[in-house]
């Protein structure tokens, strides 16, 4: 049971070892998801931790939920990108849904209100039959859930390749804004204090959702579908509000999305960081099905639900809030000096796990690498079609083909503060309410550069970001990154990602232009008819933040008739 929960042999000795026994089931779940590769990134941690991650302007840099940076008179930006690759092959319009209500929790959780979505999509070769299924069910759920929650999508890029054909990667990304004095975080403190639960009621839909996103397709995987999350937009608006009505009392202690994961990884990492124990009483969670088990109910992704500890005396005002959105409100335990998760349901103990080995014994691997062989070189250059037929085909392949059709299902201007809409510049522009300040926002990666040199193809996708918000006239401040590659028991596939982070790391430091938050998105691969495994192309991309002190004065791509044209730069 263990290895078809997605430990391995000495990963299950381990467990063993730490709780002195055989784990019932809820506490083998809990095992199983929180040393996923999607919660642990333990095949990726140790090479993360080579990428620079500070700056004068970084307030908090990984870790949190979410990156944020000083933007100027008092504000932060607080974003983040993350895939939802799998789940959007599988299920492409709740996948992808739900990908983007993901992000918008990471960020609102910190205490930022959500001014602008963005995305970076890869899909498969136009004509292979299912690319037209994926590309409608994910282009349809980003705008169904973003247009129906009230937050402009301003941004993105799509690629085509037939090595995506069963695995396309969706990365959605986020960006809010907070008052610097106000920022939340989710480290859990105060012994008695109260846990409570607010948002959705919790259902089985998700569960393992964690440890199907880390491992590979097979020819099963569409009969994976009760594994992928199901989303509601306007449940997402009402915990938005409610959330930050909240936020501007004294409540909250701590705040933490349900995401991967669910229950569990919230409340182990709000206890864990706060190093204090929780004790959770499931009889008292919100439930919409019947006769759901301690192991459904720790593990559930189900949508639009948040942990959070509270002051004791603020736990009515808090309900007060909560309710007058129309959502659950349960409070659902308390903090403890113990060091431990206790989970209890019907009268029994569930689970009782230390979460110090939990967290401090999780895997941790530098697989093998070997490096990616130097592409051939190109041979003489040839016009065999002339200059005009090129440029005709150029412009009608799907890699430069107008991406309009997609970006017009976005709602790109609700809210009424976005400058520079998508195709307008070479990255969006988002005005700050009541100020003069503007972000710039982009996501930029060249999966075909990264698969012929990984180490220059991560730099280049850095360097494209912070060259396409510096043409706005913003100036760059940070990027969030979403780390899309093949198996990392693969040594040329560990390879790619690890020239790759280098290449970042090393671009990211010439243009001081640091990593504040990201995710990495492993086994992105499927199985050939053949019974071979394909991997996609190495796609670290890049979502960039920069900002305009003076918002009027962004540039954007059109020029009157009376412009000059002038190169700047060496060209060869």
């Amino acid at each position: 049971m263990a290895r078809e929960f997605g430990l391995t042999a000495d990963e299950w000795g381990n467990v063993l070892s730490i709780m002195g026994r055989t784990p019932t089931l809820t506490e083998l779940g809990i095992f199983s998801v929180m040393w996923s590769e999607h919660c642990s990134y333990k095949s990726s941690r140790v090479w993360l931790k080579t990428l620079p991650t500070t700056a004068p302007w970084v307030i908090h840099g990984p870790g949190e939920n979410a990156g944020v940076v000083d933007i100027g008179q008092g504000l932060a930006a607080i974003f983040k990108m993350e895939s939802h690759n799998h789940p959007s092959f599988i299920e492409p319009y709740q996948g992808a849904a739900t990908g983007v209500g993901g992000i918008l929790r990471d960020v609102f959780t910190m205490g930022a209100r959500p001014v602008a979505n963005l995305n970076a999509l890869r899909f498969g070769a136009p004509d292979n039959p299912q690319t037209r299924r994926i590309v409608d069910g994910v282009v349809r759920g980003i705008g169904g859930y973003g247009n129906c929650v009230g937050v402009p999508t301003v941004g993105g890029e799509i690629n085509f390749h037939p090595a995506y054909d069963g695995n396309p990667l969706v990365n959605a990304m986020t960006v809010g804004v907070a008052r610097q004095d106000r920022i939340f975080l989710s480290a859990a403190a105060g012994v008695g204090n109260p846990v409570v639960y607010v948002g959705s009621k919790t259902g089985r839909d998700g569960i393992h959702g964690a440890t199907m996103s880390s491992a590979e397709f097979d020819e099963d995987a569409l009969a994976k579908r009760p594994t992928v999350q199901v989303g509601d937009p306007f449940v997402e608006k009402l915990l938005i509000e409610a959330c930050l009505e909240l936020m501007a009392t004294d409540a909250i202690v701590a705040i933490q999305d349900m995401g991967a994961a669910g229950l569990t990884s919230s409340s182990v990492e709000m206890a864990g960081k706060g190093g204090v124990g929780i004790d959770l009483d499931l009889d008292t969670v919100p439930q919409r099905e019947r006769g759901m088990t301690a192991y459904e109910m720790m593990l559930s992704e189900s949508q639009e639900r948040m942990l959070i500890v509270i002051r004791p005396d603020r736990t009515e005002q808090a309900r007060a809030i909560f309710e007058k959105w129309e959502l659950d409100f349960a409070v659902i335990g308390h903090l403890t000096d113990t060091g431990h998760i206790v989970v209890r349901h019907q009268g029994r103990v569930e689970a009782d796990i230390p979460l110090e080995p939990l967290a401090e014994q999780a895997p941790i691997y530098r697989r093998p690498t070997s490096p990616t062989p130097a592409p051939a070189p190109l041979g003489p250059l040839t016009d065999p079609v002339g200059i005009e037929q090129a440029l005709i085909r150029l412009i009608g392949c799907p890699d430069l083909a107008s991406r309009a059709w997609v970006w017009n299902q976005y709602d790109s201007t609700v809210g009424g503060q976005t400058v520079k809409r998508p195709g307008a510049a070479d990255a969006a522009i988002v005005r700050i309410e009541d100020t003069s300040l503007g972000l710039a926002l982009t996501t930029d990666c060249t999966p075909r550069y990264c698969k012929a040199d990984p180490r220059t193809g991560g730099a280049q996708a850095v360097a494209e970001a912070w060259r396409n918000i510096v043409a706005t006239g913003a100036r760059p401040l940070a990027i969030t990154d979403n780390l899309n590659f093949g198996s990392p028991e693969k040594p040329e596939i560990m390879g790619q990602f690890v020239a790759a982070i280098e290449g970042m790391g090393e671009a990211c430091r010439a243009l001081d232009f640091p990593v504040v938050s990201g995710n990495v998105s492993l086994y992105n691969e499927t199985r050939a008819p053949d019974g071979s495994t394909l991997s996609i192309l190495p796609t670290p991309a890049i979502g960039g933040l920069g900002v305009l002190d003076d918002v009027s004065r962004a540039v954007g791509l059109s020029m009157p008739a009376d412009a000059a044209l002038v190169l700047v730069g060496a060209t060869r």
